[in-house]
């Protein structure tokens, strides 16, 4: 697995837009990031978000690649229901941790339910 592959859950992103150093060092070295159309909707679906945060959100959408779901894409469909039948996680979880594995990538997130995916590799800023 490339350790410059990453793709961020919606609690990295929330992170990265309020300017974590942490995160943002990890991420200079990045061959490529992306986040899950899941995330996008999450993050957009926030209450208390401002205009500024809007703004901020869709200047962050130029600078990575926002996986989607397509049912065409039946081999990232298949990942996705094996991963919620074997570890029993929710679907919105389940959707990031296959689009994750299949673009041999390392999550950033902090949701520790996501650590007993066993081929998954996980980095807590």
């Amino acid at each position: 697995m490339n350790g410059n592959r990453y793709l961020l859950d919606t609690n990295a992103i929330i992170a990265l837009l309020k300017k974590d150093s942490k995160l943002i060092q990890l991420l200079v070295r990045a061959d490529w990031v992306g986040i899950s159309i899941i995330s996008q909707i999450e993050f957009l679906a926030f209450s208390g978000l401002s205009e500024v945060d809007k703004q901020l959100f869709q200047q962050f959408l130029q600078r990575v690649e926002v996986i989607d779901l397509d049912r065409k894409n039946t081999s990232l469909i298949e990942k996705i229901i094996l991963i919620r039948e074997q570890y029993r996680l929710k679907l919105p979880d389940s959707i990031i941790v296959a689009m994750t594995l299949q673009n041999s990538a390392q999550l950033i997130t902090r949701d520790a339910q996501l650590r007993k995916v066993e081929e998954l590799t996980i980095i807590d800023w």
